[in-house]
């Protein structure tokens, strides 16, 4: 017998669980938040207010959950993804009536110490729930119409809900990984074709409605969608966004300006750099090197998330890590085409990266599903 098979056997349960944990995941996601520390530090002048103590402090908090919820079996999570999703739903609803506003959207619960989006844990709540409704579902099923209906409806809800604060980037991500789920549990692909033929009848209906009684999404999104097709139309108006963040992706060049010496971000030219358009700040300072080194540990996560979903042969567990992969991949995705110009601004953060609890916390709390799917996997 070696050391490690005596260690693990004569080992407490909670410490040995301790020892399954996926260390590689915890390093590479402490890595990732340690480059938003230090770009927001840059976007701050030089100071830890009023940006990286805060952010600081909930990884802290993040990471602690992520801890808890690795250390409760699988098993739990599934029993009450519905309940999980279900309080999401309601807090959705709270924010519908009485939730704090800015920016002109109503997204958030103000709770003193945070400012709470729960569209933010809807997107992880309904993961939950499609894994434990197709761990439930016979595969024989899983392409039935009535079973495919379900899902459907459960994806719409939340993101009905979410469209009306509004919140068009999240109710996006939202059925990019709900449809993901469905996909991967083995939905037949014609409903996928019937979807994007739906899309792009839909895409078509939305720009013959423009300046009609029945117009479908508001004034502003039109001019977002205007933008994204020809931003040097208006490069100090609503195109300011995209033309300066171009212009600080390019100055960074291969190797970067230097570390506090990018200009767009130091005098403030790009709007939102500490947010939504964190990337160029990084990509100014730092170059295609440093934007490259960060997509690269965006994909070393990936791949941790989805060998967990190979390793267990846990139904649940296996669709969980995926859909925590591919909700993760869309969040980065989906930001740094935005950010390049190559799809419309949404105001999708950059996951880990970017100032903000709620993004922060879900997605640390959801990579605590995956590390209790790693450490609770049949050995």
């Amino acid at each position: 017998m070696s050391f490690l098979e005596y260690t693990l056997k004569t080992t407490p349960t909670g410490l040995r669980k301790f020892l399954y944990f996926n260390w590689p995941l915890v390093v590479l996601v402490t890595t990732v938040a340690a480059f938003g520390f230090m770009v927001l530090y840059s976007v701050a002048g030089g100071s830890m207010r009023p940006w990286v103590e805060p952010q600081l402090q909930r990884f802290i908090l993040g990471m602690v959950a992520m801890f808890i919820v690795a250390l409760v079996p699988i098993w739990f999570w599934r029993n009450v993804s519905g309940l999980a999703y279900a309080v999401a739903l309601l807090l959705l609803l709270y924010v519908e009536f009485f939730g704090s506003t800015g920016g002109g959207a109503q997204r958030w619960i103000d709770l003193g110490f945070i400012r709470l989006q729960p569209s933010e844990m809807a997107k992880i709540t309904l993961v939950m729930l499609l894994a434990a409704y197709y761990d439930w579902l016979p595969p024989r099923r899983q392409s039935h119409p009535l079973y495919v209906l379900v899902p459907v409806v459960l994806i719409l809800v939340p993101v009905y809900l979410t469209l009306r604060q509004p919140d068009l980037g999240t109710a996006i991500l939202m059925m990019l990984g709900g449809g993901a789920i469905m996909f991967l549990a083995g939905v037949h692909w014609a409903y996928f074709a019937s979807v994007i033929g739906l899309g792009v009848g839909t895409v078509s209906a939305v720009f013959a409605s423009r300046g009609t009684e029945w117009q479908l999404i508001r004034d502003y999104q039109f001019r977002r969608i205007d933008i994204f097709l020809d931003p040097s139309a208006e490069p100090l108006g609503d195109g300011y966004h995209i033309t300066q963040a171009q212009i600080a992706l390019g100055a960074g060049g291969l190797t970067g300006r230097g570390y506090m010496q990018g200009t767009q971000s130091q005098l403030n030219y790009v709007p939102e750099s500490h947010t939504d358009f964190i990337f160029t700040t990084l990509a100014e300072e730092f170059g295609f090197v440093g934007g490259a080194s960060l997509l690269l540990l965006y994909m070393l996560i990936i791949a941790f998330c989805v060998a967990t979903a190979l390793q267990t042969r846990d139904r649940y567990a296996s669709l969980v890590s995926l859909g925590v992969a591919v909700t993760f991949f869309f969040y980065f995705a989906v930001n740094m085409a935005m950010v390049m110009g190559l799809a419309p601004v949404v105001g999708v953060p950059l996951p880990l990266v970017s100032y903000g609890g709620s993004a922060m916390l879900v997605l640390l709390t959801a990579f605590g599903l995956v590390q209790s799917a790693h450490i609770h996997r049949p050995r």
